[in-house]
């Protein structure tokens, strides 16, 4: 990958497609199950992160919002996509059990090359702006929430410094072979939250 054309300042986002499906499929299974790069799960998850139709019905759902950064001959929006995605995040919009609206960020992923290069930082900004926007006009606080695999301390100082806490909310790794495979028994899923307004 030529990453002279590649800077956080080039960094955009569009809504996915159906025709996005397999890249979004190949950059989520690299990113979470391969050993690249320092956001991946390889040690404590195998097989699969998503497959194609679970892709398919999310780009399908209109409460769901999922974002691409393609790869253009350029590097800047301006140029041809090549059809490799090197960056995506989703935005689920939520009700939960009060009835408040909270927006649900998840997908994230960021290529291996360009991991490290405040890439990451791009979206994800990008992402909670998108969710502040549709939060907005609620007499509600505005609530952003992810969920991260316990043992990674180093994602979980990644979004502390980005404002987002431990909530208390935590949930057993689903065994259900939809999601891969735990390679422990312990693993859990540990929510974050973050106030993005009031």
């Amino acid at each position: 990958m030529n990453n002279n054309l590649l800077n956080k300042d080039a960094v955009f986002l569009r809504q996915a497609k159906a025709d996005d499906i397999g890249a979004i499929e190949q950059l989520l299974n690299r990113c979470y199950r391969e050993t690249a790069g320092w956001t991946n799960e390889a040690d404590l998850v195998g097989g699969i992160r998503i497959t194609q139709s679970e892709l398919a019905s999310i780009i399908d759902n209109p409460q769901h919002y999922l974002f691409v950064y393609p790869k253009t001959t350029t590097g800047a929006q301006d140029g041809d996509e090549t059809d490799e995605l090197l960056g995506c995040i989703a935005v689920d919009m939520k009700i939960d059990a009060d009835a408040n609206e909270k927006a649900y960020i998840g997908m994230f992923a960021v290529h291996p090359d360009l991991q490290g290069c405040g890439v990451g930082n791009v979206i994800l900004e990008a992402a909670e702006t998108f969710a502040e926007r549709h939060l907005q006009g609620n007499d509600q606080p505005s609530r952003l929430t992810m969920s991260i695999l316990s043992h990674r301390p180093e994602l979980l100082a990644y979004y502390q410094r980005r404002g987002y806490q431990l909530n208390g909310n935590e949930m057993p790794f689903p065994d259900d072979g939809n999601n891969g495979e735990p390679k422990r028994q312990d693993l859990a899923l540990l929510e974050l939250e973050k106030i993005v307004s009031s």
